[in-house]
């Protein structure tokens, strides 16, 4: 069952992590199991996977049959790494990776909202928890617009962005990720 998708610096992790035989690992950011399979190929380590998307964890459910329960899968947040393997009665891992940002099946899937190539909602969430990026476009400031842009995005025209974002949901709600692409491609 191979998920289609090939981390990018596998060979960077494996050379760090050194798997070897009865050592456990944890992959922070599971996604499409990419690390945790390479590392399980490797030796005949045990993996604990962690994420915070279904879809994920469900994708990794199926993954960790393959390998005959080397690989838990954990439902939550890398930033609740030691509690959740706490929980399962571990108090000591023998490496850790974490493989940080958007996957690209996640900007490849139009309804998870993160696409700017195909239109879907305006969600950009890892989980169906917290606000969605169409409420934050919608309901914030333009001086909080433009702080969050030029922060998060790195983005010298976020001023400008913020008040055409502004001016935009004036007339009508921003809703979906196609909308806003559009407004940034005519100010960028």
């Amino acid at each position: 069952m191979g998920s289609g998708h090939i981390p990018v610096m596998i060979g960077e992790v494996l050379g760090a992590l050194r798997p070897f035989d009865e050592g456990l690992f944890v992959d922070a950011t599971l996604g499409r199991g990419g690390y945790s399979e390479a590392i399980l190929k490797t030796a005949a380590a045990r993996v604990i996977g962690i994420d915070r998307d279904p879809a994920a964890v469900t994708f990794g459910k199926q993954l960790s049959r393959k390998y005959g329960g080397r690989l838990t899968i954990l439902e939550g947040r890398f930033g609740d790494i030691e509690r959740l393997i706490k929980d399962k009665g571990i108090s000591e891992v023998d490496g850790i990776t974490f493989d940080l940002g958007v996957s690209s099946i996640q900007l490849d899937e139009a309804n998870r909202g993160f696409s700017f190539r195909f239109d879907g909602p305006l969600d950009m969430r890892m989980s169906s928890e917290g606000t969605t990026a169409a409420d934050l476009i919608n309901n914030t400031s333009e001086q909080d617009l433009a702080e969050i842009i030029h922060k998060l995005g790195e983005e010298r025209q976020a001023r400008r962005i913020a008040k055409a974002i502004v001016e935009t949901r004036s007339k009508t709600p921003i809703k979906t990720t196609s909308q806003l692409a559009e407004l940034v491609r005519g100010i960028v």
